[in-house]
């Protein structure tokens, strides 16, 4: 479980950095176009991220697969959500407001489920209570 809370480590870092860039470049430039993402890329990527690198690092789920789908719903949900949020409120490319409501949602739907896998861990006996 060590490499999951390695990996989800490193991508909160990397949210982490993205975050306080775009805060950043807001307080440079005056202008608060990236509020909404640039608050749920510090919420959800760094610090949610972050918080289930150390519940990897202090705890040893038993349900491999169950963490492993946490894990990975949650880094893919965190990219998905932000990703989408940005597409949806700025607006950089033409994709139709069809295709860009569809990659915010699905972002969001997929890390909705990494909390309710989460959720089902931590009520699940870790490798220590056995």
């Amino acid at each position: 479980m060590n490499n999951y809370s390695k990996v989800l480590l490193r991508f909160s870092a990397i949210f982490a950095l993205i975050g306080a860039f775009l805060g950043s470049h807001m307080a440079g430039a005056g202008g608060y176009e990236f509020r909404t993402v640039h608050a749920h890329i510090l919420v959800v990527g760094w610090l949610t991220l972050f918080a289930w690198a150390v519940y990897y690092k202090v705890f040893t789920p038993s349900n491999k697969i169950l963490a492993a789908l946490h894990v990975w719903t949650a880094i893919i949900g965190a990219i998905g959500l932000t990703g989408g949020m940005w597409i949806y409120y700025l607006r950089p490319f033409n994709l139709g407001d069809t295709l860009t409501t569809v990659l915010f949602i699905v972002g969001g739907t997929i890390l909705l489920l990494s909390f309710a896998f989460f959720l089902i861990l931590t009520f699940l006996k870790t490798e220590d209570e056995k």
